[in-house]
């Protein structure tokens, strides 16, 4: 692993006096935006490179850069910088205590607060092509959606199967939309040209709305919730009486949609990634 001391490269020997204080919160989150685009380019980047695309002076990071090469974070080599074995070691620890169900829970419990409506998280499973609900918390109203945890649906019967067949691998969708047969019978009128159309406007809105799709007075809105790679892992979903819905559907689907943003780490001005 090589070093970054003195003479690194032309751009670090010309950057300019490193800024007084670079312990605060600030400069924590220019760690994680650091890691988070050196783990996007596994070749790695130079300091110009990183300056241009943190959007932050060669100054400031050099004086980030230089412990995390001397404690093994980032290696500097050629020019380059690139995550090295002590971030990678971390990661698979984080990983190897990571428990989605408990990191999403708080997230559910707000949508119920906020909503009223029993909140459903729903998971692919790519094997049987259905959607597995694995976490329920019920509404508090006497009159309510009960769905048992552990109850599986065809991803064509509901919002949440929409939404994760919506933001799943194209190669995966395509097969899926030119095999599917409908054999759960339906409220609504569903084809696979149908089906096709209401993928493509659940990955340009980002949210999918189902009224009394399968069960006449029941609806749904769900949306989606990435990882920090981009890829789709769940679908967040309310669901509950169509005449509650109809009445404030705005609301919910507004509701559904910055909760399930927050929960996949997007910001306010962020927007919902596309498969």
């Amino acid at each position: 692993m090589a070093r970054a001391a003195k003479g690194e490269n032309d751009d670090e020997a010309t950057a300019a006096a490193p800024e007084a204080d670079v312990t605060g919160p600030r400069s924590l989150m220019r760690v994680l935006g650091l890691f988070d685009v050196l783990a996007l380019v596994p070749k790695g980047m130079s300091l110009a490179e990183l300056s241009n695309t943190l959007e932050t002076p060669k100054s400031s990071l050099l004086n980030l850069l230089r412990p995390l090469v001397k404690d093994g974070y980032v290696v500097h080599s050629e020019g380059k910088y690139s995550l090295g074995h002590q971030l990678i070691t971390l990661a698979a620890g984080v990983m190897s205590a990571w428990n989605f169900p408990a990191l999403i829970r708080p997230f559910m419990e707000e949508l119920v607060e906020r909503t009223g409506e029993t909140v459903l998280l729903g998971v692919l499973n790519r094997d049987a092509e259905v959607l597995a609900f694995t976490e329920i918390i019920p509404s508090p109203h006497p009159v309510r959606l009960h769905v048992p945890s552990g109850t599986v649906r065809p991803l064509y019967a509901s919002p949440a199967g929409w939404v994760v067949l919506a933001h799943a691998d194209k190669p995966f969708r395509d097969q899926y939309l030119a095999s599917v047969q409908f054999k759960t019978k339906m409220t609504m009128s569903l084809t696979r040209a149908s089906l096709a159309r209401e993928l493509e406007r659940v990955r340009s809105e980002g949210i999918a709305v189902a009224i009394n799709p399968t069960v006449p007075g029941a609806s749904g809105i769900a949306a989606p919730v990435f990882d920090g790679h981009g890829v789709c892992v769940a679908a967040l979903t309310i669901g509950g009486p169509s005449s509650r819905f109809v009445h404030d559907l705005d609301t919910l689907k507004a509701a559904v949609k910055d909760v399930a943003q927050r929960a996949s780490g997007f910001g306010p001005g962020d927007r919902f990634r596309s498969a």
